[in-house]
């Protein structure tokens, strides 16, 4: 008997492990950039690409989802992704931007924000926060309503979105409509049940995760900046967005993203958790399975909801 009881569709994965080590990182990201110059855009969805100024004028690349029969300014998911921090987007990134876009609807801006451990803590963050500020300012020029902006990521992606929320509530601006969090790390300390317990989970597994946070942090940062790094050791959690948390059964993050949505319960942000069942870190890879397919349904209810009320 296998020793987690994992949804069927995702049996095959389930001595799979990801070659995080540092040797590995630029034949992994090779690759990766090759799924993605493959992808295939379906016929009914846009994408356009810019290239902006990220941290310390470095460019970024950023991608514009939206449906190709769209006329009036729609709202906008700025989305950061995972691969703990080191790694570039997966295809199945691409085809999940391609659902929020044709489903919500919406323009999902998409950020190719630089990756650990050469350029660490700040500067994914610092990416994201000029992609966000991007597109507050060429809102208008990008067809998206600026009042309606929300931040989504997945994994440490979602790090970098739950990050946002506070960078942005502290400095003021732009404002921040909702946060999706997809499976998100959520806390540097690595001091819960489920981190303790999945150290050989398929995937991603404790051990894996600190070696993502010692990569990510290796070039040290200023205690005060906290929030902007570890989002469950902030000191306030007070104004932030309405968010949707989405958390996998065998999972060493499970329990720091739905211990995030109390925190935010208790400070008066109105949360949706999503516990799924049967899941791993990573498991919307299998994009045609049932299981996918119902966490995107909550997914896009929820992006529906703060977005059209509906």
């Amino acid at each position: 008997m296998a020793k987690y009881q994992i949804d069927k569709v995702l049996k095959k994965y389930q001595f799979v492990k990801i070659p995080y080590t540092k040797i590995m990182f630029p034949f992994i990201n090779a690759y990766l950039a090759l799924g993605e110059k493959t992808f295939s855009l379906p016929t009914d969805i846009k994408r356009t690409k810019y290239k902006i100024k990220g941290y310390k004028e470095n460019q970024i690349d950023i991608s514009v989802f939206e449906p190709l029969d769209a006329t009036e300014p729609l709202p906008c998911l700025l989305y950061l992704h995972g691969g703990g921090f080191s790694m570039k987007a997966s295809r199945h990134h691409f085809s999940l931007m391609c659902e929020y876009a044709r489903q919500t609807p919406c323009k999902v801006v998409f950020v190719g924000y630089h990756l650990s451990p050469k350029y660490a803590y700040p500067h994914g963050l610092l990416d994201a926060y000029a992609a966000l500020t991007w597109v507050y300012t060429n809102a208008f020029d990008l067809g998206i309503k600026k009042e309606q902006i929300a931040v989504g990521g997945d994994s440490a992606g979602g790090t970098l979105a739950a990050a946002l929320t506070h960078m942005a509530r502290d400095k003021g601006f732009p404002n921040i409509c909702f946060q999706m969090l997809i499976y998100p790390v959520m806390d540097m300390r690595q001091q819960t049940e489920s981190m303790g317990r999945f150290k050989d989970t398929p995937l991603w597994d404790s051990i894996l995760n600190q070696k993502m946070w010692h990569y990510y942090v290796s070039d040290g940062f200023d205690k005060s900046e906290i929030a902007y790094i570890s989002p469950a050791q902030a000191d306030s959690f007070l104004y932030l967005p309405s968010a949707y948390i989405e958390v996998a059964e065998f999972d060493c993050l499970r329990d720091e993203g739905a211990n995030y949505a109390k925190t935010l319960e208790k400070n008066g942000v109105f949360v949706t958790l999503n516990q799924t069942k049967g899941t791993i870190h990573g498991y919307d890879i299998a994009l045609k399975s049932e299981i996918v397919k119902q966490a995107l349904d909550k997914r896009i209810e929820a992006l529906r909801y703060a977005f059209f009320q509906l």
